[in-house]
């Protein structure tokens, strides 16, 4: 346990976590990966590059520092965290090497000696959250221990089949090399894989939402392939594994994760944005397999048609399940396009432009797609009068979202 004393240093430093916190968790993880190359194979080396996983995790230890008083109001963030890493492998010894390395860190960026009492409180303090993580993440990891078909770590998996979505959007359709059983899973659940990346000579992992309802024989995503754009360098992962053909391997980790549909029995909404449409389109299919007992709003937003994935996927079950209502928001439509046909609206997606029906007030909601598409959709939807804890949301890379 944390002394009082230990506490208000912690706190003492909520002002330079604010101010300087990127440098730190920058320096941080340079300092780390230096020293434990075999990391650069658990770590997505494409967020150090952006350097989204820094900024990710100085607003995590910013929030720890302000709620040292009571870190159990961050035990949603830690859940969906724990989730992360379980999905990542990663074990209690890792922990370890993260502690050693941060407090290095927060001695050599703030310039305190090791022996000081700050850097005591910090040890104590990671201590803490460090056995909160790992209590929790023993807890899923227990959870696939005792689940039929299920694993621990990386299991490799062959690429069955490949099915082209959209101009960017391709389906992998993944089944274990070992011709073993397949776990049960939730739908809106993800996966980690793992291949080598040519260009950096090791393996990269990155998660991925499973895009169908759980099948007996097959795991399935769908993975948008990132491009190079000018000075922003194409997605390592996803263009390798774009460039895999059918019947190579890879390596997978079970399905897990915390957002997944709560309650087939509830009229559902599944807002989405680009590629966010994965996880809806496996809750979405999971509902068809029970007849769709309630209605169910699909609202997709993407560029255009071109980059609209299983479009004809959901047309099709339109014309059988009389519960299910499409919507669709096209930025830039063209001129074959057509409207009330192949899109609904022309523009990003304005939930106040959706007639009121689309938005039942006694739903069910889940959004996925960029953070700030999800702000959008989670003001606008609080603001038509629905309730936050209807709304459910995902965000894939560094970390969980917030809308406050």
């Amino acid at each position: 346990m944390l002394t009082q004393s230990q506490k208000d240093l912690v706190k003492a430093t909520v002002p330079v976590l604010r101010e300087h916190g990127v440098a730190l968790t920058s320096y941080f993880y340079n300092r780390m990966l230096t020293n434990n190359p075999n990391l650069k194979e658990t770590f997505n080396l494409a967020h150090q590059r952006s350097g989204a996983q820094a900024q990710a995790l100085a607003g995590a230890v910013l929030a720890y520092a302000e709620n040292i008083e009571d870190p159990s109001v961050l035990a949603p963030v830690i859940e969906l965290v724990a989730h992360k890493h379980v999905s990542l492998n990663i074990q209690a010894p890792d922990y370890n090497i993260v502690g050693e390395n941060l407090l290095h860190s927060i001695s050599e960026v703030l310039k305190v000696p090791m022996e000081d009492e700050l850097i005591a409180a910090w040890a104590a303090a990671y201590g803490q959250l460090a056995n909160v993580f790992i209590e929790t993440e023993q807890k899923i990891y227990q959870e696939h221990q005792q689940t039929q078909g299920s694993w621990l770590g990386w299991r490799k998996f062959k690429i069955a089949r490949k099915v082209q979505e959209s101009s960017e959007i391709t389906s992998f359709y993944l089944t274990p090399s070992d011709g073993g059983k397949l776990p049960p899973h939730q739908a809106g659940q993800y996966i980690s894989v793992r291949m080598t990346v040519p260009e950096l000579g090791h393996k990269q992992p990155r998660q991925y939402s499973l895009s169908d309802s759980p099948r007996p024989d097959h795991l399935r995503i769908s993975v948008k392939r990132e491009d190079a754009q000018g000075d922003k360098i194409g997605g390592w992962v996803s263009n390798t594994l774009h460039a895999m053909q059918e019947n190579d391997e890879i390596e997978v980790t079970a399905p897990t994760g915390n957002f997944f549909l709560f309650d087939s029995h509830k009229t559902n909404v599944l807002i989405s944005g680009g590629v966010g449409l994965t996880p809806m389109i496996a809750m979405l299919n999971h509902l068809v397999s029970l007849d769709m007992p309630k209605p169910v709003h699909f609202i997709h937003a993407c560029r255009g048609s071109q980059v609209h994935a299983m479009k004809q996927h959901l047309n099709d079950l339109k014309t059988r399940q009389p519960n299910l209502s499409l919507w669709t928001a096209y930025e830039h439509p063209q001129d074959s396009d057509v409207l009330g046909q192949d899109y609904h609206y022309a523009g990003r997606l304005n939930l106040a432009e959706l007639p009121t029906e689309q938005l039942p007030t006694d739903a069910d909601y889940y959004l996925c797609g960029p953070i700030p598409f999800m702000q959008e959709q989670h003001k606008a939807l609080v603001a038509r009068g629905i309730k936050p804890e209807q709304i459910h949301s995902e965000a894939f890379g560094t970390g969980g979202v917030h809308f406050s």
